[in-house]
């Protein structure tokens, strides 16, 4: 007994140890990187406890307090719900502290880099807490947090148009042949890509002698969308290129998969209906990684922005000088970068992992939707599609504004 009390004190030291030499390696330009780790990490406990949380939740009389217990789908999806919950608040206390951050000599700087492992124990706590909050206070986040979970593929969407015309203005900036063939055969690549990818969903998701419809109209739509993206983009009055339109039209098509591959499992018109236990795990497995994937690519994007909550107006980096100059190159060094702007909206970057904790709340959950065998599957129910394809649909509207805006106000920038 003595023994074993002391192998687990050094094992509990050695953890200590490690997580104390792994927060402390953390330097300035990894923050992004580690906060993109926390965020992974809620992640893999919301997994966890939606398989094995459920008969501990039965008996806390504080969640279970029902005259007839809920099937095990509502325990499931209440734990998930609580870790979102958490790490919600988590970033969103970080976004409110950082608003109007905008040079390095800012103490909220150092906070937002370093501190990190009070910042774990600070998540750990409110994860914690989150199991102790009423039922009706976990029911209103869940409301709220199909909002959250729109805004988030808005942005991603704003995101992608941005990107997207950059690329095409850098290789067009070049003016050499090179590039100009470059463009076409990407784009090439990306049209084919596009309608074969349509091929496909019609051979999926329009099974004969059912009445798919409704899937029929929005691959339909999704190809109406891309001629579209073309004449409108190689209109002489736009004068666009056919490169963003290609990525865009690609990135629709995918959406329409998106959306029906989430259609439930029993439905007649969805071609994946047959593999529903085999795909189970590795659904899962995809939609988190694509979530983590995602919600790197926007926070990194997204917050690399000083224009989207605070503007440029910082003073150029070195304006302040000391009264009293060092001798100590070093030092003078260090203020110098200290009386530097930020290079991104912190504010911004925490907001992004706020709303995809909601985001990812909701593909965990099936939009809050899914029982029995549909359940065990990540982002799957009629929620789900919908989201995706009036995604795809929001996606295609943006992208006709980016290219019809300046010609219809001339006078605005864009």
């Amino acid at each position: 007994m003595w023994a074993a009390s002391c192998l687990a004190s050094c094992c509990a030291a050695c953890a200590c140890n490690a997580c104390t030499t792994v927060v402390s390696g953390i330097s300035r330009r990894s923050a992004r990187i580690a906060y993109c780790g926390l965020f992974a990490l809620s992640l893999m406990v919301s997994w966890i406890l939606r398989e094995v949380a459920a008969p501990l939740m039965e008996q806390l009389p504080w969640i279970n307090h029902f005259h007839k217990t809920p099937d095990r789908e509502w325990f499931e999806t209440d734990a998930v719900l609580r870790v979102s919950l958490g790490n919600f608040l988590f970033f969103t206390i970080l976004a409110v502290m950082m608003v109007g951050v905008k040079k390095q000599k800012d103490p909220r700087d150092s906070l937002h880099h370093g501190g990190w492992m009070a910042k774990v124990v600070c998540w750990c706590l409110l994860v914690i807490f989150m199991f102790f909050l009423p039922n009706e206070i976990v029911s209103f986040y869940e409301s709220i947090s199909k909002f959250g979970s729109g805004l988030f593929l808005l942005v991603q969407v704003v995101l992608l148009l941005d990107f997207v015309h950059g690329w095409n203005d850098k290789w067009v900036g070049y003016n050499e042949q090179f590039w100009y063939a470059a463009l076409f055969v990407v784009s090439f690549v990306c049209y084919v890509g596009t309608f074969a990818f349509s091929g496909l969903l019609f051979h999926w998701f329009t099974a004969s002698g059912q009445d798919c419809g409704l899937n029929t109209f929005f691959i339909v739509m999704t190809l109406i969308f891309a001629f579209v993206f073309a004449i409108v983009a190689l209109h002489p009055a736009v004068n666009g290129s056919i490169l963003p339109a290609s990525v865009i039209s690609l990135y629709c098509m995918y959406l329409c998969y998106s959306g029906l591959a989430s259609e439930p499992r029993e439905y007649e018109c969805n071609g994946l209906h047959r593999h529903s236990k085999a795909v189970s795990t590795s659904a899962l497995t995809v939609g988190l990684l694509t979530t983590v994937l995602s919600v790197v690519y926007s926070a990194v994007r997204a917050g690399s922005s000083t224009t989207l909550l605070s503007p440029p107006s910082s003073p150029r980096a070195g304006a302040d000088k000391p009264l009293l100059p060092l001798d100590n190159k070093s030092s003078e060094h260090e203020e110098k970068d200290k009386a530097k702007p930020v290079t991104y909206s912190y504010s911004f970057f925490h907001i992004i992992f706020s709303l995809a904790s909601m985001y990812s709340a909701m593909l965990l959950t099936g939009w809050s939707t899914s029982v029995g065998e549909s359940g065990k599957l990540v982002d799957v129910g009629w929620p789900s599609v919908w989201v995706r394809i009036l995604t795809g649909w929001a996606t295609a509207g943006l992208y006709i504004w980016s290219l019809a805006a300046p010609i219809l106000f001339p006078d605005r920038e864009f």
